[in-house]
């Protein structure tokens, strides 16, 4: 029972107090882990570069989703936060899915609980409900369809003209594709931290010291930013759009964390972060959750398999309905 208490501990704080000799080498003992484990490494483009570059793919959540439905591996190490970890368990329910904090949530996800998105929806009962990836299993559960920002008007788009949709939770990108299909969609009333808090006023004196840069934007930020775009698109489809066009400079509004693979793929052009309204380190817009994942982290949950990610199997079969639904649009 002791051990139990202990191993439940850990889960709960993500090995946040276990000390470790500063000598450890943790890239190479992670990829000792993965071949000793069959262990894969899924990571986000707003992980730390170190996490970026041992990971086994990195890219946005729609990447994510289709990679966490085929891999063959027995462990799944996701380095991102809660909610993608979660979409992989849902995906694979007999695979080992692991985190490495359990504490790295999602501002969208705690906007939006299953319990307040049910009393939503018994007031427009007419109304289809399309979420967010960036939600809990329990609001997927009673969602219709689920969708992300590199497929979202797609699946919108999918849905026929007169029938009343719920979005959420993303106000944002809810406005945004409302704009871009003409539809009417009933937004939830919540946003992402990292996105609304891009400076108008600093995004434009950065501009002005660098007038031939394109500026390129997530569709979560705020509409004053988005109107300022020369291309909006989701963290895949900045990285494209940087690839192929002409220019040779981008100011890019989105977290900054996707500047290492985008550097990568354009090493001959030049990047800026798009500013925050706060003063920090970087001056750039970071997500406190994704950054709470370390090499360390990753090191110890490869080592003990924890945090491990459980959801119940009863909302995994819902949820697993609407993800289902999502990628099977997107393949066609």
């Amino acid at each position: 029972m002791e051990f139990e208490q202990a191993v439940k501990e850990l889960n709960q704080k993500g090995f946040l107090d276990l000390k470790l000799s500063d000598e450890i080498d943790y890239a190479a003992e992670i990829v000792k882990l993965k071949k000793e484990k069959n262990a894969v490494i899924l990571a986000h483009y707003y992980q730390e570069p170190a996490i970026q570059d041992i990971a086994d793919f990195v890219g946005d959540s729609l990447q994510l989703s289709y990679k966490a439905a085929e891999v063959d591996a027995d462990l799944i190490v996701f380095a991102g936060v809660h909610f993608m970890a979660e979409t992989a368990k849902i995906l694979n329910p007999d695979k080992k899915v692991v985190l490495p904090d359990l504490n790295a949530g999602c501002s969208l996800a705690e906007a939006c609980t299953a319990k307040d998105l049910q009393a939503f929806k018994d007031k427009h009962p007419d109304h289809i409900v399309v979420t967010y990836v960036n939600t809990s299993a329990d609001v997927k559960a009673i969602s219709d369809i689920c969708c992300t920002s590199s497929n979202a008007k797609k699946i919108v788009d999918s849905i026929p003209l007169d029938q009343p949709i719920i979005f959420a939770p993303d106000k944002n990108l809810g406005a945004y594709i409302n704009k871009v299909t003409g539809r009417n969609m009933l937004l939830w009333e919540g946003a992402c931290i990292v996105h609304e808090a891009f400076s108008i006023d600093k995004l434009l004196k950065t501009h002005h010291a660098h007038p031939k840069a394109k500026i390129i934007a997530h569709p979560e930020s705020e509409d004053h930013i988005l109107k300022t775009a020369a291309y909006i698109g989701s963290t895949s489809g900045l990285i494209n759009y940087a690839k192929t066009d002409p220019a040779q400079e981008f100011i890019v509004a989105t977290e900054a964390g996707i500047l290492h693979e985008m550097q990568k793929k354009v090493p001959d052009k030049t990047l800026y972060p798009a500013p925050a309204v706060e003063d920090n380190t970087c001056a750039c817009s970071e997500c406190p959750y994704m950054k709470m994942n370390t090499m360390k982290k990753l090191y110890l949950c490869m080592k003990y398999e924890l945090p491990e990610i459980h959801v119940p199997e009863d909302i995994q079969k819902k949820a697993l309905i609407p993800i289902q639904r999502m990628l099977d649009i997107s393949s066609k």
